[in-house]
């Protein structure tokens, strides 16, 4: 493994882009992601020492999860298809870029896979509403839509692969100007809708709120692309108050 500052690969090679920074994966290796690794990431006490591994079986690149309590958020570029990656299971990268977003502690981070020669080749789609406030089933108010591009301010702001921090309930609702009861309620509205579409790690068991859904939330709306840097504008608008 080779870190690199332009993401040239040789057909069947493998390219991360972390930060801006570029490792090339060889086939037959095992490249490890985590606080330490391969790739490290961060010197976050709350991320495990391992938490990834990327690796050529069969003739497929392999995305495991080898941690024990953080998952992730795999996505295509288009936001197309989304996967959620938990402790113990593994994904087949078969795109030509893929973008993995995971939380832990505070921090939310992202990097991107990139494959020469991909086994599936993504087409432009039709009026699908990426970026807009209608994604398959599930329609947002505008209120609505407003919690989530708060939480996301910051990974929207920043653009690109990298880490960013989630803000918290108090600081959001700040950010909009809004009580904390009435972002609170908006952010239960905004979980509920998601989860009844089989949105996964929004809910905890028994019907008690995910401790980490803010975070889950942002990796969801931000690699599904139903939120967007055009959004932003949004945190500087007056929102009615709807139910």
């Amino acid at each position: 493994m080779t870190e690199q500052t332009r993401p040239e690969q040789a057909a069947g090679q493998l390219s991360i882009d972390f930060c801006g920074e570029w490792y090339e994966v060889e086939p037959g290796s095992t490249f490890t992601i985590g606080r330490e690794g391969d790739l490290e990431i961060d010197d976050n006490p709350y991320l495990h020492r391992r938490f990834m591994e990327i690796q050529e079986l069969g003739g497929i690149w392999w995305l495991s999860n080898v941690g024990s309590m953080i998952s992730a958020t795999v996505a295509d570029s288009s936001g197309g298809m989304q996967a959620w990656v938990s402790p113990g299971s593994r994904i087949p990268l078969v795109f030509g870029q893929l973008n993995v977003v995971f939380t832990a502690g505070p921090t939310t981070y992202e990097f991107s896979v990139h494959l020469k020669t991909p086994s599936f080749l993504q087409q432009g789609g039709g009026s699908d509403a990426v970026g807009e406030t209608t994604i398959g089933p599930v329609v947002f108010t505008p209120s609505q839509k407003a919690v989530i591009v708060a939480l996301a301010e910051p990974i929207l702001r920043r653009g690109g692969t990298g880490f960013s921090t989630v803000p918290s309930s108090a600081d959001a609702a700040k950010r909009l100007g809004w009580p904390i009861t009435r972002f609170n309620r908006k952010l239960d509205n905004v979980c509920d809708k998601l989860d009844r579409v089989g949105v996964a790690g929004l809910r905890g068991g028994g019907g008690k709120l995910a401790t980490n859904r803010r975070a889950r939330l942002v990796e969801h709306a931000v690699t599904s692309h139903l939120i967007t840097p055009e959004d932003l504008p949004l945190l500087d608008q007056q929102v009615d108050e709807e139910d």
